[in-house]
């Protein structure tokens, strides 16, 4: 593998992992209020027919 090969596929896999890295930790270390992580509308028995 010639040198500008060899730059180039390290600068790739660093760029995915630096990537792959930010991603996790934005997701990981969200400041949500637990409240609002999901909405389950509530279901009344006049409702079922139409689901």
């Amino acid at each position: 593998m010639t040198t500008a090969g060899l730059l180039f596929m390290l600068i790739s896999v660093g760029a995915v992992a630096s990537l792959l890295t930010w991603c996790l930790v934005k997701v990981l270390t969200g400041k949500k209020n637990p409240d609002h992580l999901a909405h389950v509308e509530p279901v009344e028995t006049k409702d079922l027919d139409r689901r």
